[in-house]
């Protein structure tokens, strides 16, 4: 049996999320490190911290894969930037990197799919996409997000406690339009300035990760109930599905879900 490479992980990730889905101007795909180094053992984090980078090192293994890039521009790799310092850890570590962002948020089974069924939206096949309308030449729709309806409508307040427990977020900010939940629009991650999209397709709520506080007032001012569940924890959802995807695709290779890279923002 063939020992599994850094650029078999990465072919496998391009087909299930292709680079093209991904934003103009984001940096996405085969970051740091050799491409035809072996692979024993995959780390999977949102992030890559110097805490997800000692944590790769203890456990053992030489490829990282993570939503958020470890960069996204760079000058100079030295070790007097974090993110210089973290290459050099890196790659004197004999650890890669490949970085799935927009393009995972939106494949099929990616981000915001997660999301999607974390927030109760139900659907026999795939979500309706929250979208501009820019499509792949294979005819893929490239989405921010996913709409759909809830089984069954339910007040806003009993909502929010599902979406606390769902995300397993430390807490949740919200504008309560008055209205019961039924029609819901999901961006995951940084979605505010999508409120727009939601608000024309006629969603009463709208469920992303981080928000300004203009979108709160635009919110009020549309009448659609708005919910910030955390960054990290809109995201994060995803990370046992790429988990599960790559223990399905490289069984012989072990991959494990960071145990130290956690919600960042505390309540008090």
């Amino acid at each position: 049996m063939s020992s599994v490479t850094v650029n078999d992980v990465y072919s496998f990730l391009k087909s299930i999320a292709p680079l093209e889905m991904a934003f103009k101007d984001d940096n996405v795909g085969f970051l740091v490190g050799s491409s035809t180094a072996s692979v024993t053992k995959i780390l999977v984090a949102l992030d890559i911290t110097s805490d997800v980078i000692d944590e790769a090192l203890n456990v053992g293994a030489e490829l990282i894969v993570s939503h958020h890039p470890v960069y996204f521009t760079i000058d100079k790799i030295t070790d007097e930037t974090m993110s210089g310092k973290k290459i050099i850890d890196m790659i004197s570590g004999g650890i890669s990197a490949i970085c799935m962002h927009t393009n995972l948020d939106s494949a099929k089974d990616g981000v915001n799919d997660a999301l999607a069924a974390a927030a109760g939206i139900v659907s026999d096949e795939h979500f309706e996409p929250l979208s501009d309308g820019r499509t792949l030449p294979s005819g893929e729709i490239v989405s921010f997000g996913r709409i759909g309806h809830l089984a069954e409508p339910c007040k806003i307040a009993d909502y929010l406690v599902q979406m606390k427990k769902n995300l397993n977020t430390g807490g949740i900010r919200y504008h309560d339009a008055g209205r019961d939940v039924c029609r819901v629009s999901v961006a995951a991650g940084s979605g505010g300035d999508l409120l727009d999209y939601a608000y024309k397709d006629g969603c009463d709520t709208f469920v992303t990760g981080e928000v300004k506080y203009s979108h709160f007032l635009l919110a009020k001012e549309y009448g659609i109930n708005l919910v910030e569940g955390d960054h990290f924890c809109t995201e994060n959802l995803v990370i046992p599905v790429v988990a599960g995807k790559l223990n399905s695709e490289f069984p012989h290779v072990k991959t494990l879900i960071s145990a130290v890279h956690t919600q960042t923002v505390k309540f008090f």
